[in-house]
């Protein structure tokens, strides 16, 4: 079994990022790379069409009133030091500091009056990432991560890869739940950028050979006879197609291919800017594209800019990010795949619209702005308003539940579909809002 341990991040809460996933194959027990793809095995439904998203998570919370709401009529300490532009769609404007997907605004889609009421890190991204609002603040899942209810929902949209990745490392608060382990994120834990990426994931440890692998899988197949000898409700059944597939997933090329970002054009990864987070959305893209269903990415740095705010976003996060969202909707959309790839960006909230002594923003549930593109929802429109300092909604308010079943609208989930936690407890997917109209 291989343990992967992700490099950490920690924001001012001090809620750790950093996140474990073991995964092995043909292992007794633990999270197997055979339990991620049973999970798929067992989703309650299959894509009538090949759908996807990739989320891009702004972990930290990013300064919507210096990207996609300014108010420029604002006293200066709320207002800050940026200027809005024009976009190519009349009557758009954003951040003067969002110059590539201001030339790309037709293909995106900004709520700007997404709305919550927890200012934590941890509560605010379990509300955002699940859709529950949690009532005490923790460092895992109490309630299972979209990616993960996709995942269980539908699997992966081809065989061999698995339903749900976390791009470079896994997601602190990304995972299952009560859904159960097999649902949880299948991660490289490795930097696209770097000259030496790897998916350890996918290749047998050096030690290992595939004829002691085969080995190894017929003494499993000879334990499973014995345990198939005195099961009597049926619950071994079908383990010999899971480990069949995991031993595929290891020793055929298709996962290897996907993932093998060196074998893009490299015009095209300069486009996509050669950092962590132009990478990772590169690498995404082959993703969806070969058949995994969600990507979250998490990269690209923090977004939680207590001082420096101004500095900090112009500087580092934002020439990153706009490069990496303006090049992932024109990719989409030049290779056909725009319709059915959906792009989602935000973080756990957004940040005060007062600058603090320090020049920076701090935490602000009150009002956020949320980037749609593709996936067949309605692009080229700004909906709803905020008031004169951006800090609640004035117009269309709209909570987590809605972001997220908008997004399972496109995936053709049902977000009232009802699953069970430990206790027995029936829980829909979701337990408020409804897709967002103005975007289906």
């Amino acid at each position: 079994m291989l343990d992967l341990i992700g490099p950490g991040t920690r924001n001012c809460d001090g809620v750790s990022r950093r996140d474990f996933i073991r995964v092995g194959g043909l292992a007794a027990s633990g999270l197997t790379l055979a339990n991620t793809l049973r999970a798929e095995s067992t989703a309650d439904a299959k894509p009538a069409r090949r759908k996807a998203v990739i989320q891009i998570w702004q972990a930290g919370g990013p300064s919507h009133i210096d990207m996609y709401d300014l108010k420029p009529g604002a006293p200066s300490e709320f207002r800050g030091e940026f200027k809005p532009i024009s976009t190519n769609i009349p009557g758009i404007e954003i951040g003067e500091h969002c110059p590539l997907q201001a030339q790309v605004m037709d293909k995106l889609a900004i709520v700007r009056s997404a709305t919550h009421t927890n200012a934590g890190h941890g509560m605010g991204s379990q509300w955002m990432l699940t859709g529950y609002q949690p009532t005490i603040e923790v460092n895992n899942n109490i309630y299972p991560a979209c990616g993960s209810v996709v995942a269980r929902m539908k699997g992966a949209n081809a065989e061999s890869l698995p339903a749900y990745v976390n791009l470079p490392n896994s997601l602190g608060l990304g995972k299952a739940a009560y859904l159960g382990a097999s649902f949880n994120p299948f991660s490289p834990d490795s930097n696209p950028n770097d000259d030496g990426f790897n998916v350890r994931n996918l290749k047998l440890p050096g030690r290992v050979s595939l004829s002691r692998l085969e080995r190894r899988q017929g003494l499993m197949g000879k334990l499973d006879t014995i345990r198939r000898d005195i099961d009597t409700q049926g619950d071994i059944a079908g383990l010999d197609t899971f480990y069949r597939d995991a031993m595929e997933m290891i020793t055929n090329d298709r996962a290897v291919r996907a993932f093998n970002i060196q074998k893009e054009d490299p015009k095209l990864r300069d486009q996509y800017g050669r950092n962590d987070l132009g990478q990772s959305c590169l690498l995404a893209r082959r993703l969806v594209e070969a058949g995994v269903t969600y990507v979250t990415i998490q990269a690209g740095g923090g977004w939680d800019t207590h001082g420096d705010n101004f500095a900090q976003l112009k500087n580092n996060l934002l020439p990153k990010f706009d490069r990496a969202v303006a090049a992932l909707v024109t990719d989409l959309h030049q290779r056909g795949l725009f319709d059915d790839v959906l792009v989602m960006c935000f973080g756990e909230f957004g940040r005060t619209p007062r600058i603090n002594g320090g020049s920076g923003r701090d935490h602000w549930p009150g009002a956020m702005s949320v980037v749609f593109g593709g996936g067949g929802l309605t692009m080229g429109q700004a909906i709803g308003t905020t008031d004169s300092r951006a800090e609640y909604p004035t117009s269309k308010p709209y909570t987590p539940g809605c972001v997220l079943s908008t997004m399972y609208k496109v995936l053709d989930i049902d977000h009232h579909h009802v699953f069970f936690d430990q206790a027995k407890r029936p829980l829909p997917i979701l337990n408020e809002g409804e897709p967002i109209p103005e975007l289906v």
